[in-house]
């Protein structure tokens, strides 16, 4: 803040200092500081004093998770498919066909994979418009055609990461003294891949929930820089390159309190997934 202020006339910096209380001793200014965050004020954007948190997650926050859950629900359920086909049919082609895919899905930055799209699909072929997203009514549930190449752009990498996490897990799973009883039992294949191993093996999947939920919900970072959505993670780029210390800190909190809200949730869904699994211990 000091490089921007210092171009500013005297008069002017001196009541920039005292409307942000940088006129202040150093440990009452923490305090104030303290006391704004834990009532959710983090003060005006230094570039934009029209710009506050609460605006921002009102203006911004609605694209930002539309983008985020879109991709989630894109990618999840198709790398926990490609997952199970792939432990299923262990060392077999599908196996090595969805090990290679995964591998070369995480292996390409979403920011390369989203250019790429771009310059294919939208400026060659001229499918699908290169920047843009649907506001106002449509916010929620319309201008679909520009949501595709961005949920793609990030989609995949949700593919690749949970394609590799079940099979892995579903093939230490399979080794299990459980499965083996319950093949010796006479069940079925079907019913003991569905009951036993990929109910035992979605352990891993839901610890990896949160952060995907809670970076999702946020903002893709450099997705909505390059396809120009107006969420919260672009303008997470703009602050940084402003040193917008009040809306940097703003979104880092927001970030930590739907990852600390969706851990609860992941604790709960632990009990659902395993029943052995407790909250709380029982005196």
């Amino acid at each position: 803040m000091s490089a921007q202020t210092d171009k500013l006339p005297a008069a002017t910096r001196a009541q920039v200092y005292q409307n942000t209380g940088l006129d202040k001793p150093v440990l009452e200014r923490y305090g104030i500081t303290m006391n704004n965050m834990l009532h959710g004020q983090f003060g005006e954007s230094i570039s934009d004093p029209s710009v506050t948190i609460s605006s921002l997650i009102r203006d911004r926050l609605p694209a930002s998770a539309r983008l985020g859950i879109q991709q989630m629900l894109f990618g999840i359920p198709l790398g926990l498919l490609l997952g199970i086909l792939a432990a299923v049919y262990k060392n077999t082609w599908l196996d090595r066909t969805v090990t290679i895919v995964a591998l070369f899905l995480m292996s390409i930055p979403s920011l390369v994979l989203g250019l790429l799209l771009q310059s294919y699909f939208g400026g060659k072929l001229g499918w699908f418009p290169i920047i843009g997203w649907p506001s106002g009514d449509q916010t929620w549930w319309g201008g679909w055609i520009y949501t595709i190449l961005p949920t793609i752009a990030g989609g995949v990498t949700y593919i690749a990461i949970y394609a590799r996490l079940l099979k892995n897990s579903m093939v230490d799973v399979a080794s299990s003294e459980y499965v083996m009883t319950a093949r010796a039992k006479g069940l079925s294949e079907s019913q003991i891949v569905l009951h036993h191993i990929v109910r035992n093996a979605s352990i891993p999947i839901i610890t990896s929930l949160p952060v995907t939920l809670a970076f999702g919900i946020t903002g893709s970072i450099f997705i909505e820089s390059i396809f120009v959505i107006p969420g919260v993670g672009q303008y997470f780029v703009t602050a940084l390159n402003n040193r917008d210390v009040p809306i940097i800190m703003g979104e880092t909190v927001l970030l930590a309190i739907l990852y600390i809200v969706t851990m609860f949730i992941t604790d709960m869904l632990y009990t659902l997934a395993d029943p052995r699994i407790k909250l709380y211990d029982r005196a």
